[in-house]
């Protein structure tokens, strides 16, 4: 039989903050133990007393914890669905975490770019601008979407085509953006927008590798074509 019932003075409370499980993880979680790691997710005033039920309950096991039903998690004494779902979540991000990280894309050329955004962008019925963030490696950092509607020199703000790689202290993009009509023949206000950012990008050692323009099936490299670069 495991006990239902924690003694009225805490275990918590008996510690130097120092030997707290929250400060211990904080300072360095991979010295902590199983018991501490499980105390700084539940916690409260008695979450050293909680969590060692816990891993007596399971036998000292995180995979019968994690495989084990909300509600049997949650019938241990002062512990509850709410606290149970954030011991499962936590588990699940740790079980995350030891997944291989799967291969960020490399851009080597216009055609490599192109495709990372040509299915979705040429099925858009509005203009979209996107800008994708390349490291040194030309590894792909992140695709982020920076306004959509009419893409035109007068409503595209530089600074923001310019912020992610700022935010990410990356050294290039590509700006990408669809042409509706599914001609992805560059407009005049195509090739100035992609010469203000080139200028604007050099200024703050981001560089501009390209401007696509995507259409259904197709696409348009605007370095390929030297217009604005």
């Amino acid at each position: 039989m495991f006990p239902t019932l924690y003694p009225s003075t805490s275990k918590l409370k008996t510690l130097p903050v120092r030997e707290t499980p929250a400060y211990r993880v904080s300072m360095n979680a991979a010295s902590c133990s199983l018991s501490e790691l499980l105390a700084a997710v539940i916690g409260g005033t008695q979450q050293i007393e909680i969590a060692d039920a816990l891993l007596a309950r399971f036998g000292g096991d995180l995979q019968r914890i994690y495989h084990a039903p909300t509600q049997q998690i949650a019938s241990i004494h002062g512990l509850g669905e709410s606290t149970a779902v954030k011991l499962k979540a936590a588990l699940a991000l740790g079980l995350r975490l030891c997944e291989p990280r799967a291969e960020r894309p490399i851009v080597n050329s216009p055609a490599d770019a192109a495709a990372l955004v040509q299915h979705e962008m040429s099925l858009l019925e509005q203009e979209y601008l996107k800008v994708i963030v390349l490291n040194t490696r030309n590894h792909v950092l992140d695709i982020v979407e920076i306004t959509h509607g009419s893409v035109n020199s007068s409503q595209v703000r530089i600074a923001e085509v310019l912020r992610p790689a700022v935010e990410r202290n990356a050294p290039a993009i590509i700006v990408v953006h669809n042409h509706p009509s599914s001609d992805p023949t560059p407009s005049p206000d195509d090739i100035k927008i992609t010469q203000t950012i080139r200028e604007a990008g050099k200024l703050m050692d981001i560089d501009l590798l390209d401007h696509i323009i995507i259409a259904k099936d197709q696409y348009t490299s605007l370095k390929e074509k030297r217009m604005g670069f």
